[in-house]
């Protein structure tokens, strides 16, 4: 069980965002022989979201019957081939965009007009010739009483006839106005010119207008539809703003299932939910399950490590093409409380940004009826690596890659202030004995596996176990950092100590104090004496396993999913979409290992002190009340909200 890394022990459109009424105390004072008086004071304040809408009305019919050898760019056929107007307006002053993409056929980015028996047109701007060809132009519309044609500009030569484009370009632009009532208005139409050697039919060509808002984000580009090699999965970033690559995942033509990599894409003030086969999945359009509903009818959301099953051959000559989705931060992940079912229904997902380094993690409500990060935490370490040093991590070759975090007063992680609530001792190899509590050790310098990444080749599997952690596309994104479990516990507690005891004498099974954000805690783990208590088991058995036990539930302290197909199902389960869990693997010393094939997550659960609760999980089991004995190992963090 890959013991190398550490040793486990298992058993076998426009919102109103919210109107807050501040009213006062009433005031009286009474004074003899004055008149009493009183004052009450009422706020209201309505938040008014940023809102954009994008329409078009078709004014002349898209259709005409044009003889053979004829162009409809011209006196003869003004309207070309049909025109419509497009409306575009914001609310605010930012300006935005307009991109245009052919989707002939309903592919996006086919920019070919199709006829009834097959037969295509392509795209292009000929007026004579051997080849048929169809082209688009836009025009500013004049309509000073709602829309400005003087903040308006068409770009990319479209104000001529252009081809359609296969990919979604810049057609117009709208700049920052100081009146936001303002939008703008053009007409696009269409023309062809027919060949003498076109086949007689009846053909067909769309193209799609989307804005991108506001005008800061440009020149950011909307998701892209990509084409995939037969025999691969290509993993797509979506729009332009997305940092970082990954490879193409090669497929057997025997093969009926897949594991998805996990993303190494990185989205700005954005989270990442998963992996979708539409490359302009509509947020929200989806069930718990993440199967598409409306716009994305027909369509999915996977996990960033789901399993996929498909029929053999099926990707032999198409491969699959999926898409990141990305999720807007809607705030602060300190101090958020978990809505209710009706606010928030389970499989929900939203993001949250991290106030100590900015950085935005996905969120979701999941079968248990709480919230989870369903991002792996990714909390760097800071510049300082000096004091860490000095506090005595890093002297010796064993913990050389432990690196010191933020501190609390600036970092603003979950912490029990109480003095001397959480009190431990404890001896480092090569290091004295360090006494540790949130009174006279305030900087808390966490010590963690530093996580690089060095993304070089995109045609190595990102799975494949690394010595030293380097190598190429491993997808640091999605894996996150990898932390000991004092790292977890923000270091109130060191590797291998002492049976932990707090201010009472008492002894301690979970410690409140965590690396997580304030308002959220490291999910509690344990063995079967503690599943009324342990999150993870809470999860697996009562929310996505409906309240089955495991089948060695009767006979075993440390119930787990192994047999088949139960194990397979539950890890199944676990990396699917909302839950998303990872292969995240591990790390000791200077190397890592297990990506790809396990995941171990802290918990803040502990065993006599020296061994800590968590949950593993493989192809085959899962583990939920696991625990370990190495605690100096780096393993992964997932954050639930609450304390």
């Amino acid at each position: 069980m890959h013991n190398k890394i550490y040793r486990v022990l298992f058993c076998g459109s426009l919102s109103l965002i919210g109107i807050t009424i501040v009213t006062g105390s009433l005031l009286s004072n009474i004074v003899p022989s004055a008149t009493a008086e009183s004052s009450s004071t009422a706020t209201a304040t309505v938040n008014v979201s940023s809102s954009c809408s994008l329409s078009a009305t078709v004014d002349a019919e898209h259709t005409a019957t044009l003889l053979n050898g004829i162009y409809s760019g011209n006196d003869n056929y003004p309207n070309g081939i049909g025109s419509t107007t497009i409306k575009a307006v914001c609310n605010d002053n930012a300006g935005f965009a307009i991109y245009a993409v052919g989707f002939s056929g309903d592919i996006y980015g086919d920019n070919t007009m199709i006829g009834t028996s097959g037969a295509t047109i392509p795209t292009g701007t000929a007026t004579s010739g051997a080849n048929s060809q169809w082209a688009m132009k836009l025009a500013k519309v004049t309509d000073s009483t709602a829309y400005n044609p003087a903040n308006l500009t068409i770009t990319n030569s479209f104000d001529s006839y252009h081809a359609v484009p296969n990919k979604y370009t810049k057609v117009a632009s709208f700049s920052s106005s100081t009146d936001q009532t303002l939008g703008s208005k053009l007409t696009a139409t269409y023309a062809a010119f027919i060949s003498a050697n076109q086949a007689a039919d009846t053909y067909t060509g769309k193209v799609k207008y989307t804005m991108v808002h506001p005008a800061s984000a440009l020149p950011e580009t909307p998701a892209q539809p990509v084409a995939c090699d037969g025999g691969k999965i290509c993993y797509s970033p979506g729009p332009s703003s997305v940092t970082d690559s990954m490879g193409d995942q090669s497929v057997s033509n025997s093969a009926t299932s897949a594991v998805l990599w996990a993303s190494n894409f990185k989205r700005e003030g954005y989270g990442f939910a998963g992996w979708t086969d539409k490359y302009n999945w509509v947020l929200g359009a989806n069930d718990a399950s993440g199967n598409g509903t409306g716009a994305n009818a027909g369509y999915h959301i996977y996990g960033p490590n789901a399993t996929i099953t498909f029929t053999a051959r099926q990707y032999s000559t198409e491969g699959l093409s999926l898409y990141a989705v990305w999720v807007p931060s809607a705030g602060n992940l300190q101090n958020w409380t978990c809505p209710n079912n009706t606010a928030m229904p389970i499989g929900t997902v939203t993001a949250l940004t991290d106030q100590r380094d900015n950085d935005t993690y996905a969120v979701a409500k999941l079968a248990d009826g709480k919230c989870w990060m369903i991002e792996n935490l990714r909390l760097d370490y800071d510049a300082d690596f000096t004091e860490s040093l000095s506090q005595g991590f890093g002297k010796s070759t064993t913990y050389g890659n432990f690196i010191g975090l933020a501190k609390p007063e600036t970092a603003n992680f979950t912490s029990n202030t109480t003095a001397n609530s959480i009190y431990y001792s404890g001896t480092q190899s090569g290091t004295a004995t360090i006494n540790i509590n949130t009174t006279n050790y305030p900087e808390y310098r966490m010590p963690r596996y530093r996580n690089d990444n060095t993304n070089t080749d995109s045609t190595t599997n990102p799975n494949t176990t690394v010595a030293n952690m380097t190598g190429t596309n491993q997808n640091i994104y999605s894996y996150g950092n990898y932390y000991t479990w004092s790292a977890a516990l923000a270091n109130t507690i060191y590797y291998n100590s002492p049976t932990a005891t707090d201010a009472d004498g008492k002894t301690s099974e979970t410690v409140n104090t965590s690396l997580c954000p304030a308002g959220w805690k490291l999910p509690r783990g344990g063995d079967k004496s503690r599943e009324a208590t342990n999150d993870s088991w809470s999860l697996i058995v009562t929310g996505i396993n409906n309240g089955t036990n495991p089948a060695n539930y009767d006979s075993d302290t440390i119930p787990c999913y192994t047999s088949s197909p139960e194990g397979t199902n539950a890890s199944i389960a676990l990396r699917s979409y909302p839950n998303n869990f990872l292969y995240s693997g591990g790390a000791n010393g200077s190397s890592v290992g297990s990506r790809g094939t396990l995941g171990s997550y802290w918990s803040p659960t502990a065993n006599n002190g020296y061994f800590s609760y968590g949950l593993t999980l493989s192809s085959s089991a899962v583990y939920p009340g696991t625990y370990y004995s190495s605690n100096y190992v780096g393993f992964s963090i997932r954050c639930l909200a609450g304390s």
